[in-house]
């Protein structure tokens, strides 16, 4: 594999090829060097979360067929199923980034407000422009997060991490807020079901897993509802509630004493023999052995 695919695969083989040392388990890298970040040639789908700020230097990109131009205090957010291509760094080019899986990001969004207005930004705006300040501000607290990402002796390392990076995204979130306010953008009408049907997801996926239960409530049908989602977020509805079980039944696992079964109950399966097997489909290793590790 050249060190130029790393774009085109999964988290775990991008730490492989990658050669860095920050990172936690297959679930997060952190890259203090942006221009020895990878470039890429033809077309690259993003199998991660990227987020990079541009410290000197420029670049320029395309995403979903659309051409970005970075500069010094410009913010990149990326988001997984995105299509990468023509990728370009300038010689003087400089930066830092996070590279982070989905259900860690997940994992770290849980309980931050709004969160599908970020998805949103990383879908249809990924270049945010910072100000001298808020980009200090982002240094600061990336070097904060990689400080104890690379300290692997504490034993709540992982925890910290999270802890510090729901800091960093609600100041983002609060630049994208202010960008929104200042230019009030449009959405489309399929940005606007998106956004709904994250907002109803976020509070009915313990109780409900079918799409045709979120299209109901959002007065459309199953198959509008699937197009739109689709649309915008490059992945199905089903595909965004399965992630959202996961990582409930992942944050239950590891943080709770509850038994499988008593999961399994709470999360409305019909039994835990169900729930191990839609576990070990997405996550590849069932719930005992998850608990275990």
């Amino acid at each position: 594999m050249g060190q130029n695919e790393w774009l085109d695969i999964t988290v775990e083989q991008a730490k492989a090829v990658a050669n860095v040392d920050s990172y936690i388990d297959n679930d997060l890298i952190m890259f203090d060097r942006f221009e020895h970040i990878l470039t890429t040639e033809g077309s690259k789908r993003l199998q991660s979360l990227f987020v990079g700020l541009c410290v000197e230097g420029e670049a320029t990109y395309v995403v979903n067929s659309k051409t970005h131009s970075v500069t010094s205090n410009d913010l990149i957010i990326l988001s997984e199923g995105q299509l990468i291509e023509s990728y370009r760094l300038s010689p003087d080019c400089k930066g830092v980034a996070i590279v982070s899986s989905r259900l860690f990001f997940q994992e770290v969004v849980k309980e931050v407000s709004e969160i599908s207005a970020l998805f949103l930004f990383a879908n249809t705006s990924p270049v945010l422009h910072l100000t001298d300040e808020k980009k200090e501000m982002f240094l600061r607290c990336f070097s904060d997060v990689k400080s104890t990402v690379d300290n692997r002796d504490h034993h709540f390392r992982k925890e910290i991490v999270i802890a510090k990076l729901k800091v960093l995204i609600y100041e983002i979130g609060n630049e994208i807020w202010k960008v929104q306010q200042e230019h009030q953008p449009k959405n489309t009408r399929a940005e606007s079901i998106f956004t709904e049907f994250i907002l109803l997801v976020e509070q009915n996926f313990r109780q409900e897993r079918r799409v045709g239960w979120y299209a109901d409530r959002l007065h459309i049908t199953p198959k509008y509802l699937s197009e739109a989602v689709k649309q915008v977020s490059r992945r199905t509805p089903t595909e965004w509630i399965d992630t959202y079980v996961v990582l409930e039944i992942r944050v239950l696992l590891k943080n709770t004493m509850k038994s499988i079964k008593e999961i399994a109950q709470e999360l409305h399966f019909t039994n835990q023999s169900f729930l191990g097997k839609f576990f070990k489909e997405h996550v590849g290793i069932s719930p005992s052995g998850y608990r275990r590790s």
